[in-house]
C-alpha cells in the first residue's frame, strides 16, 4: 500500500508538471519566436555588409562596429537621442505626478478631467502626431492663437531648437496620462493614517509629501521611469511625421537613424549593429535603474 501510496503521489506530481509545463509553454515559445531568435539574427546581420539591392550577403566581422565609432551621424543621433530622452522624462513624470497630486484630492470634476488627460493614450499615434503637425506649422494653430495675443510664433518644426522641444512636447501630452493614473493608483494606496498622524505631528502638507507620499510610491515611481525611459528610446513616428529628423539633423534620435541605414541607404548590416547598440543601451539602463532602486524605493533592500 507505501509503494502504491507513493506511486499514486508521484503519478500526481509529473501531472502536474506537465500541467505547469502547458501552461507556461506558450510565453516561452513566443519569447524565444519574438525576441530571441530575432535578437540573435540582428547580432547575426550586423556581422555582414548586406545591400538587398546589389543582393550582397559579406561576412565582415566586426567592421561595421568599427564604423560606429568613427561616424559622426551616430554620434549626433546619440546626442539627439540624449536631449530628448532627458526632456521627455523629466517632462513627462513631473507632469504626470502633479497632475495625479491634483486629480487625488476629490475635487468636483475630477472624473472629466480625467478622462482629458488619459483619452490622448488611447488615440492612434499617427493620427496625434499627424494633426500636432498641421498645429505646428508657421500658418497653424498655435501661431493663429500667439496672434490673437500679439505674438509672432516661429516655424516650430522648422528650427533645431524649436523642433526638438515640439516634438517632447507632443510626446508628453500623448503619454502623460497613462502615468498620472499609475500615479493616482498609487497615491490612492497611501494610508491615510499615516497623513493623520502626521498632520497631528504638526507636519506641513511639503512635509508629509516628502517624506511619506514619495517613499510609499516609489515603486510606482521606479516604474514609470523604466517605461518612460525604454520609450524615449524606440521613439520614431512622431519623429517621421513632424520633421522627418530635421531641420539638419537636430531630431534624428537613435531609432530614426537606424531607419535611414537600412531603408534609405539599404545597408542593413550596419543598421543591424546600431539596433545591436541601441538593445545594449536599453539593457545597461534598465539594469542601472533596477540596480538603483535598493537605494531608494520603499521596502527594497
Amino acid at each position: 500500500m507505501a509503494a502504491l501510496s507513493a506511486g499514486s503521489v508521484s503519478a500526481a506530481v509529473r501531472r502536474d508538471w506537465l500541467v505547469g509545463y502547458a501552461m507556461v509553454a506558450p510565453v516561452v515559445l513566443g519569447a524565444l519566436a519574438f525576441v530571441v531568435l530575432p535578437l540573435c539574427m540582428v547580432v547575426w546581420y550586423s556581422l555582414h555588409e548586406w545591400n538587398v539591392l546589389a543582393n550582397t550577403f559579406t561576412f565582415v566581422g566586426t567592421e561595421n562596429y568599427e564604423r560606429m565609432a568613427a561616424d559622426g551621424g551616430l554620434t549626433d543621433a546619440l546626442l539627439a537621442s540624449l536631449w530628448f530622452s532627458v526632456g521627455l522624462v523629466v517632462l513627462n513624470i513631473v507632469l504626470a505626478l502633479l497632475l495625479a497630486v491634483l486629480l487625488n484630492q476629490r475635487l468636483p470634476g475630477t472624473t472629466t478631467f480625467r478622462t482629458f488627460f488619459f483619452s490622448p493614450v488611447v488615440v492612434s499615434l499617427v493620427a496625434w502626431t499627424i494633426v500636432w503637425s498641421f498645429l505646428l506649422q508657421a500658418d497653424g494653430g498655435i501661431n493663429g492663437f500667439l496672434a490673437l495675443l500679439g505674438i509672432d510664433g516661429p516655424n516650430w518644426l522648422r528650427h533645431p531648437t524649436t523642433a526638438m522641444v515640439s516634438v517632447i512636447v507632443v510626446q508628453v501630452f500623448k503619454n502623460v496620462g497613462l502615468n498620472m493614473i499609475l500615479f493616482l493608483a498609487a497615491l490612492q494606496g497611501v494610508p491615510e493614517e499615516l497623513q493623520e498622524a502626521a498632520r497631528l505631528d504638526g507636519a506641513g502638507a511639503w512635509r508629509r509629501f516628502r517624506s511619506i507620499t514619495l517613499p510609499l510610491i516609489s515603486p510606482t515611481i521606479l516604474l514609470v521611469s523604466i517605461i518612460t525611459i525604454v520609450g524615449s528610446l524606440e521613439v520614431f513616428a512622431q519623429i517621421d511625421v513632424l520633421t522627418g529628423g530635421g531641420p539638419g539633423n537636430s531630431t534624428t534620435v537613435l531609432v530614426y537613424y537606424l531607419y535611414q541605414q537600412a531603408f534609405q541607404f539599404n545597408e542593413f548590416g550596419y543598421a543591424s549593429a546600431i539596433a545591436v547598440l541601441l538593445f545594449v543601451i536599453v539593457l545597461v539602463l534598465t539594469l542601472l535603474q533596477w540596480q538603483s532602486r535598493k537605494r531608494w524605493v520603499f521596502h527594497e533592500v
